[in-house]
């Protein structure tokens, strides 16, 4: 049996720094802010909170039954843990003591969020170069003790990298590794001649994935007619030398997502809407053929039963058949979805690893943290904020359609936390396959808009940008889906 000694890095759902103190005022420009200043906290009891949560746990996965019943098979299962990494990738968290030191509220941002893989590259090979080969253009990739591919380790099995949430499981490190590897497959593509060829390395990485993140991921879980409906392209006219030149800007049209000179993160978003992918979790896994039918492994277990968490060097055998997770069409491989975005989580996330002894915030249940979190930082209700939305008074949830008991109906049938709102919403008005008209349109103004909002996205710089056919995984018709990016990295 692994090592089981609990790791010293932020455990799954901890509170990031910042959320302590987060200003309604539109000036702010600090780590996070809100989409909705105006509107009022909704604060419940927290007995209230408390069984509300207990409501959300799906039963053990050999009490299910038909457990194909809750799947999503619109979505793939790998996009639940790309969805993670995105997230950790747009709310980076210097831990270092001089950060803490000199910024000890964390009320300002140390990043802008963008979706530029600091979670992968840090600061560059000259600040952090024990992240990259001696060379200083690929970056650095380990070895477990089977011999099999891991990310880099030190001594005790910590991961190095940008990142150390992209550890907290044996699928989002091994996404995090395809990074590494993509990376390195660029950078053998490049000329050796190639000026400022880590930079020109970084850029292309960072572009297809930021591509990936709009036309595959968000795409997927918000549809494709609300990404059409913010993210336009117009031609317009870039002056006058040597006749007019036309040419193609971006247009966002980003009716709630509002800042003064720089990009925040709103809470609405990071403390509720994005936590739809909670929901999406399975019970349990199947990395390869090892892992399969009754042999297939959850994200948490009760010790001393096996699971896929991670902070530890790769178990020998768990290497993921990538074609599990996402489709490749040439695939014989059974194919895993998610879970439908609704109100029930895998039981697994009813019994996460225990943070540190002495934390104040010890709740093992991901559902009451979320709850909990929700109040503590003045959420307003899922109902107030589809009013100030103008969702049309019919399609706004309450009562009945919320499905609540009886008891539970009192106290949330006319106000709701907005995290459980937004899992019902599309659990009603769209059978869990994707978000709702509330959780749907904060997914999709936050994403667009710190893509937009980053004067290096491929959005600002080139926004007719596309991957080009037959270069670095994209296909001879220039499509590029995570099955082309897994296979460029991967393939030896």
């Amino acid at each position: 049996m692994e090592d089981r000694k609990r790791p010293t890095s932020r455990p799954h759902g901890a509170e990031l720094r910042g959320l302590a103190e987060v200003p309604r005022s539109t000036l702010h420009e600090g780590r996070f802010g809100r989409m909705f200043r105006n509107l009022p906290p909704f604060a419940p009891a927290d007995e209230d909170l408390v069984a509300l949560a207990q409501e959300m746990i799906e039963p053990p996965e050999d009490d299910q039954g038909d457990e194909t019943a809750g799947d999503n098979d619109n979505i793939s299962a790998g996009f639940t843990y790309f969805g993670q990494f995105i997230d950790h990738d747009i709310t980076f968290d210097p831990t270092s003591k001089l950060q803490r030191d000199n910024d000890p509220n964390a009320l300002r941002n140390f990043r802008t969020p963008r979706f530029d893989l600091d979670s992968v590259y840090a600061d560059g090979p000259a600040d952090n170069p024990f992240l990259y080969q001696d060379d200083g253009v690929h970056l650095l990739i380990g070895r477990n003790k089977a011999n099999e591919e891991d990310l880099p380790r030190n001594v005790a099995g910590r991961a190095l990298i940008g990142d150390p949430r992209n550890d907290e499981n044996l699928i989002v490190s091994q996404l995090h590794l395809a990074f590494l590897k993509y990376h390195n497959k660029v950078v053998d593509s490049l000329p050796a001649d190639t000026p400022n060829r880590f930079d020109e390395a970084r850029r292309i990485v960072r572009w297809h994935y930021q591509w990936l993140v709009i036309h595959r991921f968000l795409t997927l879980v918000v549809g494709s007619e609300v990404v059409k409906d913010i993210l336009k392209t117009e031609p317009f006219l870039v002056g006058i030398k040597d006749g007019v030149r036309e040419a193609t800007a971006a247009k966002v049209d980003l009716k709630f997502f509002k800042w003064k000179h720089q990009p925040f993160m709103p809470v609405e978003f990071s403390v509720a809407a994005y936590r739809f992918g909670h929901s999406m979790v399975r019970g349990d896994y199947a990395l390869n053929k090892a892992t399969s039918g009754d042999n297939e492994l959850p994200i948490f277990a009760e010790d001393p039963q096996p699971d896929l968490r991670g902070f530890r060097e790769r178990p020998k055998g768990l290497v993921i058949e990538w074609p599990r997770f996402f489709k490749f069409p040439d695939s014989s491989l059974d194919l895993q979805p998610t879970r439908k975005i609704d109100t029930k989580l895998a039981f697994s996330l009813s019994i996460l690893p225990k943070i540190e002894i002495g934390a104040a915030d010890n709740i093992r249940a991901l559902a009451e943290r979320n709850l909990r979190r929700g109040k503590a930082l003045g959420l307003p209700s899922g109902q107030a904020v589809a009013r100030a939305m103008g969702i049309p008074r019919e399609l706004i949830l309450r009562g009945g359609a919320l499905g609540l008991k009886p008891a539970l109906a009192t106290k949330f049938g006319e106000n709701t936390p907005l995290w459980f709102y937004i899992l019902k919403e599309a659990e009603v008005q769209c059978q869990g396959k994707k978000l709702g008209p509330v959780g749907g349109r904060i997914v999709a103004e936050v994403l667009i808009g710190l893509l937009y909002g980053d004067p290096m996205s491929y959005l600002r710089v080139e926004p007719t940008w596309h991957p080009e056919p037959n270069q670095f995984g994209a296909g001879p018709d220039g499509q590029f889906r995570m099955a082309d990016f897994l296979r460029f990295a991967t393939v030896a």
